[in-house]
């Protein structure tokens, strides 16, 4: 979690991103302002990416402390802290969309391990695990994932 969000500006995984466009100090406090801009892609891919990427945090974090109040909090403490270093380290853009859709994914998280219950929790400790291994090969793999030219600005 610490790598996508903090060190994009170090690698890439095919063209989701330019590193040398991470490397900025830039604070937005407007929330939902996504949906001012003209593409649907956009918002569609910073919420919905932002919700599902802490999705698996709110899940082993509720495997360890059996609480979804408990699971979101720290949820809300890391995203908090990931984009406050953001910030201070000019690692990429400090949002608060970012803040509030990384909390609504420990949250879900957290209340799909509850509603699953304790028989669910090796699974996901062992997903939690795959999704590490893939994001692994990715980093590896690097520019080599996609087609510079077929790549769009929005």
């Amino acid at each position: 979690m610490v790598a996508l969000t903090t060190l994009k500006a170090f690698f890439q995984i095919g063209y989701l991103w330019k590193p040398e466009n991470q490397r900025v100090r830039e604070l937005h406090l407007v929330p939902l302002d996504e949906f001012s801009g003209n593409s649907w892609f956009a918002p569609l891919f910073e919420y919905a990416g932002n919700t599902a990427f802490f999705i698996p945090f709110g899940l082993l974090v509720f495997t360890l402390c059996r609480s979804v109040k408990v699971s979101t909090a720290w949820g809300f403490a890391l995203s908090l802290t990931l984009e406050t270093a953001q910030y201070t380290f000019a690692l990429g853009r400090t949002d608060i969309d970012d803040l509030l859709f990384n909390t609504l994914g420990a949250l879900i998280g957290a209340a799909i391990a509850y509603w699953c219950g304790q028989r669910f929790f090796p699974v996901w400790r062992w997903l939690s695990l795959a999704a590490a291994a893939v994001f692994i090969v990715l980093v590896i793999l690097g520019p080599r994932l996609g087609d510079p030219a077929a790549v769009v600005d929005l």
